[in-house]
């Protein structure tokens, strides 16, 4: 058996501890728009964001941490229908810088 076959393996979690992001502060490439009662496809978001961004408050509503964010786009595709979410990418030299490629 191989080498390759027989080393542990790293979890996600710490591959994901291995990259940066350098915050823009004061200017959040994402936004979470006004909303009294946020959707089902909103709401999904604090379980779907893989980074962990979004979170739902005590008042009901859904809030984003833009720290952290992988800029994969889950949230602009599970929100594109109801428009709750304002994704813009960040600016030169902000976000995430991914060590592993």
């Amino acid at each position: 058996m191989s080498d390759v076959m027989t080393a542990p393996r790293a979890k996600v979690e710490e591959k994901l501890f291995q990259n940066r992001y350098l915050v823009d502060a004061g200017r959040p490439h994402i936004k979470v728009r006004p909303h009294t009662t946020p959707s089902a496809s909103l709401l999904s978001m604090v379980t779907l964001c893989p980074a962990g961004c979004y979170s739902k408050s005590e008042s009901g509503q859904v809030e984003v941490a833009a720290d952290g964010c992988l800029e994969c786009g889950t949230c602009r595709i599970v929100t594109r229908k109801t428009g709750e979410v304002e994704w813009n990418y960040p600016r030169g030299g902000f976000g995430v810088l991914y060590k592993f490629g």
